[in-house]
């Protein structure tokens, strides 16, 4: 009974992680003009990793000590090390919107790739529906707004600098997402491997964050900022996403976590007070028709159906 409960509200369980990631940018612009992107990610990533890793140690550690597990932890440790770096840089340089799109946006095409070309495994109808309607909705959001000037070449290269750690953030995304399917489907429960995965990647963060974190302990607003991150976003969100992932691929993960720059973006207007033109909005109502189908409909146990 409860196996057929965690099935059913798996994919709401990451509609929920969604909404906790799409409250970081917003969150981060609130930090003092002195804390730099890269301490922001490393410590919202390194914190919330040894939070991870500190509810599951027992599991964390009977995960790592696994040689068939091992290696998918330390790929998706990788993934873990630069997603939170490359995430908060294409924000602080193309904007919260453009910066969360991109990043979020592209997940699901790498993570088909790697189901693809690792597994050799074909998509459901429905995501192969689904995806590319969301895709063209994350591409109007991208080039529809008027999110920043561009009036000296400068600020061009620093938008396409963005876009493409955007790029980077994306795939390190899919790739840990991956890589936490691989080793719950070798029997480990969700949280034991997102905190091995976690737990491995913040070992990696705490040299970033000893270099570049020292203005985050000198303000008391910055302890305030990373704590919500650590513990909603990153903590709270992940055991979510970890739920969802028993009963749902990578692919579809990614795709239904489309609805993070949707929430991302309405904050970043909302809030921060970027501007959205008519073909963003129009971009807004398909990644969110989309994920509703994708979030709803019934999913099989096995959502990638082999050749």
């Amino acid at each position: 009974m409860l196996r057929s409960v965690v099935f059913r509200w798996g994919p709401f369980a990451i509609v929920g992680a969604a909404v906790l990631w799409g409250t970081t940018g917003t969150a981060a612009t609130f930090f003092p003009a002195g804390v730099s992107p890269l301490a922001i990610g490393a410590v919202t990533m390194a914190g919330g990793g040894v939070l991870l890793f500190a509810v599951s140690y027992r599991g964390a550690i009977a995960a790592l000590r696994s040689r068939t597990s091992r290696p998918w932890l330390i790929l998706g440790a990788v993934g873990v090390f630069v997603y939170p770096l490359a995430f908060y840089s294409s924000m602080d340089l193309a904007g919260v919107a453009v910066g969360n799109v991109v990043s979020l946006g592209t997940g699901p095409v790498f993570a088909a790739l790697l189901e693809r070309f690792i597994e050799r495994q074909r998509f459901s109808m429905l995501w192969k529906v689904t995806t590319p309607i969301a895709l063209l909705g994350v591409i109007a959001l991208t080039w529809g707004g008027e999110h920043r000037s561009v009036e000296s070449d400068s600020t061009v290269a620093s938008e396409l600098a963005g876009v493409g750690l955007g790029l980077v953030a994306g795939c390190s995304y899919a790739l840990y997402t991956y890589c936490s399917s691989r080793v719950i489907r070798n029997g480990h429960s969700s949280g034991a491997t997102l905190g091995a995965i976690f737990g491995c990647g913040a070992l990696g963060l705490l040299p970033v964050l000893a270099v570049f974190g020292a203005p985050i302990v000198q303000s008391g607003l910055a302890l305030g900022i990373a704590s919500y991150l650590i513990v909603g976003p990153m903590f709270g969100a992940y055991i979510l996403f970890g739920i969802g992932l028993r009963n749902t691929s990578s692919s579809t993960a990614t795709t239904i976590t489309l609805i993070e720059p949707v929430v991302a973006t309405l904050l970043a207007v909302v809030v921060v007070g970027e501007v959205l033109g008519a073909l963003s909005w129009s971009g807004l109502a398909l990644i969110f028709v989309s994920v509703s189908v994708l979030t709803t409909a019934s999913h099989t146990r096995k959502t990638l159906v082999s050749p």
